[in-house]
């Protein structure tokens, strides 16, 4: 699989905007090889409570995540920008094996190497059950 050409740094709002656009079509996609092209080989990560590094242990991290959080869907709404850095809120809607359905919120700060890689990501999320009914995100 080829890496779509990544947007380089230094941001601007359209640029910025559209990083965070490839994140979540990347993310909604549910695919960890696709979405792991997006950071670079030695990307440092804390998602919640875990720290990891490189493309092996995100795609690891994100089979675990899909296997857990069923039928997935995420938006993701640019908060800031500047130089080679994002920041993003998030929500996304999941249910567990048991059909409890999850809306998941939280922020992300995102830095980017000169190629247009995330070398980091930090994630602060919190989830909040909700019934079928209260979903927003198609």
């Amino acid at each position: 699989m080829q890496p779509i050409p990544p947007i380089k740094p230094p941001f601007t709002m359209e640029s910025a905007l559209a990083k965070v656009k490839m994140a979540e079509d990347a993310w909604n996609s549910k695919d960890p090889e696709r979405v792991a092209l997006a950071y670079s080989p030695d990307s440092e990560w804390r998602n919640r409570a875990e720290f990891f590094r490189g493309r092996e242990e995100i795609k690891a991290f994100l089979r675990r995540k899909w296997a857990k959080e069923l039928d997935y869907r995420l938006k993701k709404t640019l908060w800031g920008f500047r130089e080679n850095r994002i920041a993003v809120s998030f929500e996304y809607e999941w249910h567990d094996e048991r059909g409890q359905w999850y809306r998941s919120y939280g922020n992300e700060l995102w830095e980017f190497d000169e190629e247009g890689l995330m070398r980091r990501r930090l994630a602060s999320i919190n989830d909040a059950e909700i019934a079928p009914e209260e979903r927003r995100i198609p």
